[in-house]
């Protein structure tokens, strides 16, 4: 059987990579995977277990008796930890930054790759990480490494957690600046699949560009898969 197309999105923090998966997901028919939500919902269940981040064993005992499931919708993905839709409570800072720390272990993330490499096997997908093109898919499609400065990228998250309630009121940008920051210095420094663009990725620095401006151009590099392939059936 031949697969549909894989589409990776990868790129630091902040970089917009789930509003361009969505809207592309939307765009051209295909399944949108957040692959960033699996390791938030690991991370919330090493919360709720009261387990240490960087006890890599601990982890990944835990990893076994783990299920996370990604459902796509028109909106992005709901997220189940064990059953629970954990979508709204997996945003929280807390889990964000758990997020990074438990990713930085080479055994959660082969774990986690295998669930991501599971979910898009049969192609048709808008799959957006740190790592798409470079481990889990390095035969995709199409890859784009979207990236912008850490301002930018900071002030971003800043008003969108903001207009989501996701931080205090008092918060000031630049602690979200910082917390990026940190976040961007264990991605591209982890052991094992550290944040990097794969060889043959588009990079696109979105620091000086509009939304629509990236949405275009992402949008061009897509179009063309359809032209050799003819529509492609979403995959259930």
């Amino acid at each position: 059987m031949t697969r549909g197309p894989i589409i990776a999105i990868d790129g630091p923090a902040g970089a917009g990579k789930s509003t361009v998966a969505r809207h592309l997901a939307q765009h051209f028919g295909l399944l949108n995977l957040e692959t960033g939500a699996m390791y938030r919902a690991f991370a919330l269940k090493a919360i709720q277990s009261d387990q240490d981040f960087d006890d890599a064993c601990a982890l990944e005992r835990l990893a076994r008796d783990t299920q996370i499931v990604l459902e796509s919708d028109r909106s992005g993905n709901r997220v189940y930890l064990d059953g629970q839709d954990v979508t709204e409570r997996i945003r929280d800072s807390d889990v964000t930054q758990g997020a990074s720390r438990v990713s930085v272990h080479p055994g959660i993330r082969t774990w986690m790759v295998d669930l991501q490499r599971d979910l898009g096997r049969l192609g048709g997908v808008v799959m957006e990480g740190r790592d798409i093109g470079t481990v889990v898919f390095p035969d995709a499609d199409v890859k784009v490494f979207l990236d912008a400065s850490p301002e930018a990228r900071g002030q971003r998250r800043y008003e969108q957690n903001n207009s989501n309630g996701l931080i205090k009121a008092s918060a000031e940008p630049s602690a979200v600046l910082r917390e990026l920051r940190e976040r961007d210095e264990r991605d591209r420094n982890r052991a094992s699949s550290p944040l990097q663009p794969a060889p043959d990725a588009i990079v696109i620095d979105s620091t000086n560009l509009g939304l629509n401006e990236v949405l275009t151009q992402i949008e061009d590099l897509v179009r063309p898969l359809f032209a050799r392939r003819g529509p492609v059936e979403k995959v259930s």
